[in-house]
């Protein structure tokens, strides 16, 4: 009989922040060596926009097919399906040649991610309780901060290393394949799994017992259903509306430090720091409301109290319009971006919170898809805005819009419609 293993939902934990964190890498790929493809073939801001939006087109589609393919197909087949889609798309990156050619490669890569966050979210929801689960967002989440923090280094490493960009997405792109061996080998359902101890299951049981008794449906619900619901708008909006600053920030950092007078080696030595402190933001957000949980707070007002700090960080970008030297810059991207993944990791809770396990990946998924379609309208306009003015109205937009999100968090993600019909839990 095969050896048991004291907490095992924390390697599973692990397993997920290694997905995202590979999944980082491999789509900063393009971004950190966007200053360089830009001068080799002579792309505006523009072109360049028109790349990052075939990736979201297929991320914003892509996640609420995949929300609903990983609640039919379960987490292991699912997630495993994704990587590897994805890991293929981005080695096949290394054969793009023009704008079209690296517009199709991003638009494949974007469709096999989009499983990530989905399926990470189902996992936390199959093997944590609820007062666990901001941390065990945090953790996997957290893969996004230190994905981007680590590929600048690590690509620039391999573009020194052969002389070419080529070899890059090729090499980033096999870390997946890695990854995905590892995941086969070790996840199951925690009621299947035969390395899991008998005190870790019986505690997985009594939290799912208290969860049948607020909620009782165990089946995924219509898409008609979860969109008569204000707690699904709730959450899907306040993804649509924060999720962009994150997406304006990994994907136009190298080029709008650039823009500032920067050069490219200066830019990218400081491009780790705003990831870093992503990084503490995701463990502060999911740390304190578990904390806060844990004390007795509900969890709605738990979430909600990191929404509101989160909020309000973010709006240290504007003040980047008026300081000059690069660690000023730095440090209001620092704070900003801690700020954000604080609020990010409480939403990114929102569908384990109200929702039975069999509808989390769904729900998760649409909200993907909102935050998708918002990053598409924004990525267009940064890239027309910086073409034709600056970037200063862009960083004022990207302080405003997270407000917007925690409205909807604080207006619509109540114990109102549906929490008696057991169709989604108080909070």
């Amino acid at each position: 009989m095969a050896r048991r293993v004291r907490g095992l939902r924390w390697y599973i934990g692990g397993l997920l922040f290694l997905s995202t964190v590979i999944n980082y890498i491999d789509r900063q790929t393009l971004s950190v060596l966007g200053p360089l493809l830009k001068t080799d073939y002579g792309w505006t801001n523009s072109d360049f926009a028109r790349i990052l939006i075939a990736f979201r087109v297929a991320y914003a589609l892509g996640q609420t097919l995949a929300g609903r393919v990983i609640d039919r197909l379960g987490t292991r087949k699912g997630l495993a399906l994704g990587v590897a889609w994805y890991s293929v798309a981005a080695m096949a990156t290394s054969m793009a040649s023009g704008l079209g050619g690296f517009m199709g490669a991003r638009f494949a890569l974007g469709l096999g991610e989009a499983a990530n966050w989905p399926g990470a979210t189902k996992a936390v929801s199959e093997w944590f309780p609820r007062r666990e689960s901001g941390w065990a967002v945090a953790l996997f989440d957290s893969g996004s901060s230190i994905g981007a923090a680590i590929a600048p280094w690590l690509v620039l490493s391999l573009y020194a290393a052969f002389g070419s960009w080529r070899p890059a997405f090729v090499v980033t792109g096999a870390l997946g394949f890695v990854w995905l061996a590892l995941f086969l080998a070790l996840y199951r359902r925690p009621e299947e799994h035969p390395l899991i101890t008998d005190e870790e299951r019986e505690m997985l049981r009594r939290d799912k017992e208290v969860d049948a008794a607020e909620q009782a449906t165990g089946v995924s619900l219509p898409y008609a259903t979860l969109l008569r619901l204000p707690q699904t708008w709730g959450y899907v909006l306040s993804k649509t509306f924060t999720d962009p600053v994150w997406f304006f920030i990994t994907d136009w950092f190298a080029i709008y430090l650039v823009s500032r007078g920067f050069s490219v080696e200066e830019g990218l030595l400081a491009f780790w720091v705003p990831f870093l402190a992503a990084d503490a933001g995701n463990f502060f957000g999911g740390g304190v409301s578990s904390w806060l949980i844990a004390r007795g707070w509900s969890v709605g007002a738990a979430r909600k109290s990191i929404g509101v700090v989160g909020a309000i960080g973010m709006t240290m970008l504007v003040p980047t319009l008026w300081v000059d030297t690069l660690p000023a810059i730095i440090a209001c991207f620092a704070i900003s971006t801690f700020a954000y993944a604080a609020f990010s990791t409480v939403i990114l809770n929102l569908p384990a919170d109200l929702y039975d396990s069999a509808s989390v990946a769904s729900v998760s998924g649409m909200g993907g898809t909102g935050a998708g379609l918002g990053t598409i309208a924004a990525i267009y306009l940064t890239g027309w805005m910086a073409d034709e003015y600056s970037f200063a109205p862009v960083m004022v937009a990207a302080s405003i819009v997270p407000w917007i999100a925690l409205t909807a968090m604080l207006v619509l993600v109540r114990n109102t419609a549906g929490t008696r019909a057991g169709l989604v839990r108080e909070v």
